[in-house]
């Protein structure tokens, strides 16, 4: 597998480069929600922002949760992801094409509409920091580096592509998280500005070359300091599903056992069925007395 993130230093260590392949990661994404094109974008793009951003969190027990709700077709993304490299997301609405008209492009933006991204952290189970922010386009990238101007007050450039074929599969995907840290000078600023104007889509970099190509391509003075394997990972399991039951109340409960005889969860992240039989449900009941 070529997915690889990378964390990286540039201009001497003033500036901060997250990058990231992620082809085959997003043809699983596709194959698991059986996502229509513009979709597989939508949600490809914000998983690579994601899982960029999560590469920064300090402690292997956070996760990053970042939810997109707009007013478009497609109402809402859900991405959770961690400092190892591992990424679940859902839609709301995986069976949604539209093209730009304008453009011929792909039309994230059109779908999702106006709305907010808001990104949270989790440790233990329990929510920490969050932070809400209006979209700006609804195109990811733009809306991933206002949030880090006006939440983290770090200037950043993010670019997030996903380029998906005539045959609805992925033909690359990828995405260029850039900081600007407050030791750089005006000239790093103005190179940095400069290499964003003028760089290719970073969908149509990651299809001609590897991450670690592409890197040395566009940061000839950098320097890559960690790099990681990503993967889908669900991490769903009978007891997660149990516990979902067992918040429902006693009548909701007698309901599953009387008319359905039982009942099946499925996970939003992987679409795996769990069923669970009348004497399960009536353990549960009994758990209670």
């Amino acid at each position: 597998m070529s997915d690889k993130l990378i964390r990286a230093m540039a201009r001497g260590g003033n500036v901060r480069v997250f990058m990231i392949k992620s082809t085959d990661l997003i043809q699983e994404v596709k194959t698991i929600h059986d996502t229509y094109p513009t979709v597989t974008a939508a949600i490809g793009r914000t998983i690579n922002a994601s899982l960029m951003m999560g590469y920064m969190l300090k402690e292997d027990d956070e996760k990053l949760i970042v939810e997109i709700r707009g007013d478009g077709q497609l109402k809402h993304m859900l991405v959770n992801a961690d400092n190892k490299g591992l990424v679940r997301a859902t839609v709301s609405d995986p069976h949604i094409f539209q093209v730009n008209e304008a453009t011929g492009k792909l039309d994230v933006g059109g779908i999702i509409g106006q709305g907010t991204l808001k990104v949270s952290r989790e440790r233990d189970g329990k929510l920490g920091y969050t932070s809400l922010v209006d979209l700006q386009t609804g195109e990811i990238g733009d809306d991933f580096a206002y949030y880090f101007a006006q939440s983290e007050q770090t200037p950043s450039a993010v670019s997030v592509g996903v380029l998906v074929g005539p045959d609805l599969n992925v033909i690359s995907s990828g995405g260029i998280l850039i900081q600007i840290l407050p030791t750089a000078t005006e000239e790093d600023i103005v190179a940095m500005e400069t290499l964003i104007s003028t760089m290719k889509p970073v969908s149509d970099l990651m299809e001609e070359d590897d991450v670690y190509q592409v890197f040395a391509e566009l940061f000839s003075d950098g320097i890559i300091l960690e790099t990681t394997e990503i993967a889908y990972h669900c991490g769903c399991n009978r007891e997660q599903m149990l516990d979902v039951i067992k918040a429902l109340g006693r009548d909701d409960i007698e309901h599953l056992i009387e008319e359905d005889h039982g009942a099946t969860l499925e996970c939003h992240y992987c679409h795996k069925t769990y069923h669970f039989d009348e004497s399960e449900l009536r353990n549960v009941i009994n758990e209670r007395n």
